[in-house]
Formats: structure tokens, C-alpha cells, sequence
């Protein structure tokens, strides 16, 4: 139950006075439904109306505020033309500028004669002093009023800043004072402010320098949002702790047998995340542990062992993957190892139908099937098994946490584990999978070449279908990125479709596309036909940038590498370089490029350590748009921005593990006002795993 005290903050936006049904849809639309979700809509600019110049002072282009008589009023002949105001203070003469004006209101709000203040943009227009459309007239009552500091918010289409910024101003009058839930001495030794005061100087900002995230009021609510999350995230990893799991500990007969018949030795990381694996399986604790590894690491050759590990303990295994493309790769890579141990795979996604789903189906309920890999068919209602042991799931950012527990809810008490080849910094592992454990592979397999990796002008594609014509004819194959699909107005890019068309009419009918809009089984076809060496060159979009694996494949074009993520073009170029033929990736710019893009580019051409590139990507970017699109495993934070606030996020989270040592369902008084935060930020789930909650 929501606590009292806050029930007030959760009431509709268009429970505040003057906000309609109309414009409450649009504040919800950008913020919420809630009066809570304005507060933490905070202010990205300021407008600054202390600058009071006199007429023969004042400087164009800047906001001002000045004292002015009101001299004659001058109606245009027509409408088209402007209707102007002359006003003046023995200085100098000001005009004020109205366009489709409506006379009588002006003649209302400036009579001639009369003193009024005038707030608006100074602007030289010929030889005149104007100002266009005054953001405020008033009287000389209203100036002190006026000559302040006024928060600008973002907005969206049809909302005024006037509208949203009555609404933010009416909604932090409900807020009512709570008690302290961080540390006292933590918040003293920061030099902030309790957390009203803190929320009410972040809507007031006194400058442009009160935007910045680290300034005080601003790093207090960014901590909070921070602390809620380390804090519901430990609950939630408590409860799985307290969920008994079973001890899973196969002799070793089957591993055995696999790691005998594999082509390369497997890495000192490899090896560790094995260990680890084992020892979580054989505790009566559930596992849930995160394998994360760069591109090309070794994880599925890890994942298989902890899956013959389960069948050797006599239980079966699925692994879990976002696309039937990842799967049937997958499959491709596990059956002849599973059957070498003498172990039947199965595949089993949206596409199975009729007998053969249904030979799946009986083998998986009877258990003489042991390992299946799919999509998320396999925890559709008619899949049962007969002993699900262990759960593995591929690229865990493109599934929801219901998804993961919908799937490990085929079994009694399954270990679960994800895996990742998105390199992900640390302090977003903290916030995104701060409930797991982790396994991080950080070597390279032997015999892995670096790609080449060179950045060219977009000038310059003449001679990189030329060179790509070379490379083709010597034997390579080509994948070629696309940052569109189809024509668009906003975006100056050359989309897939076309690239296609111009690259089909040099190559012919070696010249595949696939993208995102495509039915899954076109892709699939295309996907395959590459892969089988029917086609030499593959236009497509950022659909092939997780697990997409073509041995043969040796060179990549990005066009347009700018308007990506690096964290995405080092995925993209993962997918090349994973044969014995030296690999070429091609990124391909067009003026003017931005700092944070030509130092995006120069970080790949540097390294191609998939952790020190996460890292720069967080630095040059904010976690909002990491991991490409925002993804449903992500957190998605208000006020903290990781990049700026990693050093309170290790504090959050030290201070979430120390409260739950002391006050583990939090009954004392501390405990109650953080179970009160859990609310303010709506993490009213992990409110439910404490055992009074």
C-alpha cells in the first residue's frame, strides 16, 4: 500500500486548476499521468530577464527588461504588415512589433501616455530598436515580479512553455515535506540540502550554471532516483536468494566429451566463468548469473558446458534468443558439439508448425529431448518440460525481466542464466542488471585478426565500390550498413533500398537486402543465401548487428558511421573478421562532423576492447541511448545521468547494501522513509518482496 503521505502526488495532472482534458493528454504524454512524474521533469534552459539596460544600452540579441513610456501606437495600411508601438525612456525610442495584431488589446494593454515594463529579445532592425511580440507587458508594480530567472522545459508539440510551466509550479505545491531516508552524514559531507528544498531550487534555477547535473540540487534528486534503484534491485535479488533453488552438479562425462572435440583451447576467462557457472549450480540458492563477453568471447561454447552440466544432473536446458536468425546460428554451433556428447538439440520458434512442433512438444515434456534453443516460443503456454534445469538466454537487454521469469517459470526452481555481447560499462551494469552476478570473458579466442578499420569521406564511395569489386572477385563477401530503410525528409541519408538498387545494378544478382520491415522468413532467406555464398554482397540495416556469424565474411561499409552509436559500430564491425582472412571495415562520414562523432570514430580506429569502447560510448553519449533504442532491460532515469553521476551510483549502492544488513524489512523509522522512496519512484514491486511490505 502506497503510504498516505503521497497520495496527494499521485492524483491525475488534470486534477490541477486550468488543466483540461486536452493539455492534461499532452503533459502526459511528455511527462505522465502524474503530478510526481512533473517534478522530475526538470528545467533544460533558462530564461533570464534581470538585465535592465536603458534603450541606448541595450544589446541586440539579448533578453531585456525595461521601464518605457508609451508613446503613439502606428496601425499598418494592410494586414500583412506589422503593427508597431513606439516607446521610449530619454534614452532612445524602442519599437514594439506585433504581427496580425489585434488593436484593441494593445491599445488596452499599452496606452499611450502610460509607463509600462517590457520584457522581450532586443533585436536591430534597420535603424530601429525593436522588439518583436514582448513576452511580457505590465505595469510598474510588476517589475520586481518580472526581473527574474524563468525555467525553460522541454516540451512537445502543442504544449506552451506558459501551460507546463503553471502546471510544474501548481504540482510542487502538493509536495509535502518527508522524512530523511539518506544518510545523514553522507548528505552533510555533500553539502546538500533535504530533499524537498533540493526538488524546489532544481525548478528555480538562479542561471544557466544551476542546469549543470553536478550542481547540488540537482546531484541530491539524482542520488535518490540513484538509491531507489540499488535498493529495489537488492530486494529483488534477495528474493531470489530466498527462493530455494536445487544443487546441480553433473560428473563431468559429457563436458568431457565436448571439450576433447573442441577446434581451440578454451580461454583463462572462459575457463573462470566455468567455475563460477559450476559453483552457483551445485548451491541451493537459484542461480541467476550475467555471462558478458565482446563480440567473438566464447560465450555460447560456455553457455553448452552449463547446459551438459544440467543434463548430466538429469535436467534439460533451453536457451533463449531475440531473433530465429540468432537461434538457428546457435543451433548451428551446439548441435555437432551436443552431438559429439551424444546429446539431441532442438530448435523450436514461431515457425515450427503442425507434426514437427509437435515431435518438439513430446520430446521436451517426455525428456528424451535435453537441450532446445529458440525464440520466445519456448515459454508459450502448450511448451511444458519434464525437468528444466537451467535457463540461458541470449542478448538479455531485448527481453523484458517478465520474459526471464515467464521462461524460468517452466520449472522448479531453474538457474537462470543471460548473456550479452553488447559491452556494457560498469555503472550501467550496476543499474541494469545489478540483480545478477558476473561472468565477464575478456579474452580473445586464438587466432582472432583485428579488423582493419579505416574512415573515409562519403565523397569517396567511388572508390570503395571499386575497391569492394576487388574483393569480391578475390572471394569476399561483404555486408554493407544502411542507417534507413526508406527515404525520409528529416534524415539526408541514403536509405538501404536505394544503396541496393545502385550497388544490384553494378553487381547483378549477388546484391542481397534485408531490414527491419521485412516478413522474418524474407530475412531469413536472404540471411541464408549469404551465409550459403549464393550472394557476395548484403545491403541491410542495423538488423544484422547482434550474432549474425559469417565466417567468410571480411568486409564491412557503415554509411553514414556518424548518425551511429559506438557502441553499435563496434558490434556492426564484430561481425566481421571471424575466419582466417584478413577483414576490412569501412566508415564512411559526411561533413560536417560533430566533436562527439570525430571522436567516436577515432576511439575505433584505436581499439577494438569492446569494455574501454562501452565506456567512452557512456562518456561521449549519457546512458539514455546506449544500447541503441532505449531497451526494456534499462532503467530509464529522470534525474541521474550515469555519466556524470557513476560516483553516487557506487554510493547508492553501497548504502542500499548497508540498510538491508541493518533494518532488512525495514521497520525502524529510516526504514520507513525509504520504503516511502520505493513509492516516490514507483518501485512499489520490490516494496512487495519485503516480508511486512
Amino acid at each position: 500500500m502506497r503510504p498516505e503521505v503521497l497520495f496527494s502526488l499521485f492524483k491525475p495532472v488534470t486534477s490541477l486548476t486550468g488543466i483540461g482534458p486536452r493539455t492534461g493528454k499532452l503533459i502526459e504524454r511528455l511527462v505522465g499521468p502524474n503530478l510526481v512524474n512533473l517534478f522530475w521533469h526538470l528545467p533544460s534552459g533558462v530564461i533570464d530577464r534581470r538585465y535592465a539596460p536603458s534603450v541606448a544600452d541595450a544589446r541586440p540579441g539579448v533578453i531585456a527588461t525595461m521601464t518605457l513610456e508609451v508613446g503613439k501606437h502606428k496601425k499598418p495600411p494592410n494586414k500583412r504588415l506589422p503593427y508597431k508601438v513606439y516607446c521610449s525612456d530619454g534614452t532612445g525610442t524602442l519599437v514594439l512589433v506585433f504581427f496580425h495584431a489585434h488593436e484593441d488589446y494593445l491599445k488596452k494593454a499599452l496606452p499611450e501616455g502610460k509607463t509600462r515594463v517590457i520584457s522581450g529579445k532586443v533585436e536591430v532592425f534597420g535603424k530601429e530598436i525593436q522588439i518583436t511580440h514582448p513576452d511580457h507587458i505590465g505595469t510598474v508594480d510588476e517589475l520586481d515580479e518580472l526581473r527574474k530567472v524563468e525555467p525553460v522545459y522541454p516540451l512537445t508539440a502543442g504544449l506552451t512553455l506558459k501551460m507546463l510551466g503553471k502546471a510544474v509550479a501548481a504540482a510542487l505545491e502538493e509536495v509535502p515535506a518527508l522524512d530523511e531516508w539518506a544518510d545523514p552524514a553522507f548528505v552533510g559531507r555533500q553539502g546538500w540540502r533535504p530533499w524537498l528544498e533540493a526538488l524546489l531550487e532544481a525548478h528555480a534555477p538562479d542561471g544557466e550554471e544551476a542546469l549543470d547535473p553536478s550542481m547540488p540540487a540537482r546531484a541530491r534528486l539524482a542520488y535518490d532516483e540513484l538509491f531507489a534503484n540499488q535498493l529495489a534491485l537488492a530486494l529483488v535479488r534477495r528474493n531470489m536468494r530466498r527462493l530455494r533453488g536445487r544443487v546441480i552438479s553433473g560428473d563431468g562425462r559429457l563436458r568431457n566429451k565436448v571439450v576433447a572435440v573442441l577446434p581451440f583451447q578454451l580461454t583463462a576467462s572462459q575457463e573462470t566463468a566455468l567455475g563460477e557457472i559450476a559453483a552457483d549450480m551445485a548451491d541451493e540458492a537459484r542461480m541467476l548469473r550475467l555471462l558478458h563477453g565482446d563480440v567473438g568471447s566464447g560465450k555460447t561454447v560456455v553457455a553448452l558446458l552449463a547446459m551438459l552440466n544440467a543434463i548430466e544432473s538429469g535436467g534439460q536446458a533451453v536457451m533463449m534468443a531475440p531473433t530465429e536468425i540468432l537461434a538457428r546460428q546457435h543451433l548451428a554451433t551446439i548441435e555437432p558439439l551436443a552431438n559429439a556428447a551424444g546429446v539431441t538439440a532442438a530448435l523450436l520458434t514461431g515457425r515450427e508448425k503442425g507434426k514437427s512442433r509437435k515431435a518438439i512438444l513430446v520430446g521436451l515434456e517426455s525428456g528424451d529431448t535435453k537441450i532446445v534453443i529458440g525464440t520466445h516460443a519456448l515459454f508459450q503456454d502448450d511448451v511444458a518440460y519434464n525437468n528444466l534445469a537451467l535457463a540461458v538466454i541470449d542478448e538479455q537487454h531485448r527481453f523484458g525481466v517478465h520474459q526471464r521469469l515467464s521462461l524460468a517459470g517452466k520449472g522448479r526452481a531453474v538457474d537462470v542464466m543471460v548473456m550479452t555481447a553488447t559491452p556494457i560499462p560498469r555503472t550501467l551494469m550496476l543499474t541494469a542488471y545489478g540483480d545478477m552476478d558476473v561472468s565477464r570473458l575478456l579474452d580473445k579466442p586464438a587466432g582472432h585478426l583485428p579488423v582493419d578499420t579505416r574512415v573515409l569521406p562519403i565523397e569517396r564511395i567511388g572508390e570503395v565500390t571499386t575497391a569492394l569489386a576487388r574483393s569480391v572477385a578475390g572471394g569476399a563477401r561483404a555486408f554493407w550498413v544502411c542507417p534507413l530503410v526508406a527515404e525520409s525528409e528529416a534524415l539526408d541519408v541514403a536509405p538501404a533500398e536505394d544503396r541496393h538498387a545502385a550497388l544490384k545494378a553494378r553487381f547483378g544478382d549477388r546484391v542481397s537486402l534485408v531490414h527491419g520491415r521485412m516478413k522474418e522468413r524474407e530475412k531469413d532467406a536472404a540471411m541464408a543465401a549469404f551465409v550459403g555464398g549464393d550472394i557476395d554482397i548484403l545491403v541491410a540495416t542495423t538488423v544484422i548487428e547482434v550474432g549474425v556469424d559469417v565466417p567468410e565474411a571480411s568486409v564491412m561499409v557503415v554509411e553514414h558511421a556518424e548518425r551511429f552509436g559506438l557502441a553499435q559500430l563496434h558490434q556492426l564491425r564484430g561481425r566481421i573478421g571471424r575466419g582466417d582472412k584478413p577483414a576490412t571495415c569501412l566508415l564512411l562520414y559526411a561533413q560536417p562532423l560533430t566533436e562527439t562523432a570525430r571522436a567516436r570514430l577515432k576511439i575505433l580506429r584505436q581499439t577494438d576492447d569492446g569494455f574501454q569502447i562501452a565506456e567512452e560510448d557512456l562518456r561521449l553519449r549519457g546512458a539514455g541511448e546506449l544500447l541503441g533504442s532505449r531497451q526494456s532491460g534499462l532503467p530509464e532515469f529522470h534525474l541521474a545521468d550515469l555519466s556524470v553521476h557513476s560516483d553516487l551510483l557506487a554510493a547508492a549502492r553501497d548504502h542500499a547494501t548497508l540498510v538491508l544488513e541493518r533494518d532488512p524489512e525495514l521497520e525502524s523509522k529510516c526504514g520507513q522513509a525509504i520504503r516511502t522512496l520505493l513509492y516516490l519512484f514507483e518501485r512499489d514491486a520490490a516494496v512487495r518482496n519485503l516480508r511486512s511490505g
